[in-house]
């Protein structure tokens, strides 16, 4: 298979064939991310021939008779048919409509077991895309798709450098749902900065309580001296929140959901671990995290944060 640098995919694809059709980032410039810094180019598409190889790889691998006595002896189930391909690349989902299709064509070409197609996007992908080609994305197995949106505060969108507005998150978002592609959101509690979490955290859940994501997963800002964040803190432009305060936002954020949802803090960035579902589970939640914050050492905390190395 071929991987360029680092693949990062959602914890709930971790049974999904990762397929890589780009590597690095179209947008590239939000000041805290440093996901794609190990490439020695911005963004890259990769060659349909590549992208074939790797799928005749795939398929050849359900009925390779190595693979079915390895994974024998080492006491793990056989490979079995792809129901999930996870397109790798910080946002393949900003490819052309006709690229997107001739790619699920190969896949359903090669694999054709696999029932759906799945990728990062970011917001402006979608606006790319007319309602006529979404509709058709759907209809040939895009679907599931998680959008890394951060946050509902403009503020903070405005200053990370995130490139669209609350207003595009519920407009986009809404044109995903007229065409059946259901979608993930991805949330940045600490994006806001210190003594902004709380207001953040409400206006996100204005924004998200217009939208209809299948989970929102919730990761905490972890600051790398090599991003562009970490500057703005050296000239004094940013202060970042305490861990107890990037806690606390989490808990307003769930308190102020009203949507139907699944909310789950998996990932290395994350201090505790949080999943549930909405809105049967959000008193349990937020009295869980009340307590939390109540009872937990700042100190002991940052602790964990600062010798994170690496996400």
């Amino acid at each position: 298979m071929h991987y360029t640098g680092t693949v990062w995919r959602p914890p709930y694809e971790a049974s999904s064939l990762l397929l890589e059709v780009t590597a690095g980032c179209t947008h590239h410039r939000c000041k805290f991310c440093t996901l794609y810094h190990d490439l020695p180019f911005r963004f890259r598409m990769s060659p349909m021939e590549d992208i074939e190889s790797d799928l005749l790889e795939a398929q050849l691998w359900s009925t390779d008779p190595i693979a079915m006595l390895s994974a024998r002896l080492q006491g793990l189930p056989g490979p079995g048919k792809v129901r999930r391909v996870f397109l790798v690349g910080a946002n393949p989902f900003v490819l052309h409509f006709r690229k997107l299709k001739a790619i699920a064509e190969q896949i359903h070409r090669y694999l054709p077991s696999a029932e759906s197609i799945g990728c990062f996007a970011r917001v402006t992908d979608i606006s790319l895309k007319s309602d006529e080609e979404l509709a058709e994305l759907r209809q040939i197995g895009y679907d599931r798709i998680t959008i890394g949106v951060e946050t509902g505060d403009d503020r903070a969108l405005s200053f990370m450098n995130k490139g669209y507005s609350s207003q595009a998150i519920m407009e986009q978002t809404r044109r995903l749902d007229d065409a059946g592609i259901s979608y993930y959101f991805f949330y940045l509690a600490g994006i806001c900065g210190a003594g902004r979490g709380v207001e953040g955290a409400k206006k996100s859940a204005e924004v998200f309580n217009q939208t209809h994501p299948l989970m929102i997963g919730s990761s905490m800002l972890t600051i790398f001296p090599e991003s562009e964040l970490y500057q703005e803190i050296q000239r004094g432009n940013w202060k970042e929140e305490s861990e107890l305060e990037k806690l606390t936002e989490l808990k307003t954020l769930i308190a102020h959901l009203e949507i139907v949802t699944r909310i789950a803090t998996d990932g290395a960035s994350n201090l505790v671990q949080v999943r549930g579902n909405l809105p049967e589970d959000k008193e349990k939640l937020v009295r869980n995290l009340e307590h939390l914050i109540h009872t937990v050492d700042e100190a002991r905390l940052r602790e964990y944060r600062v010798n994170l190395n690496h996400l």
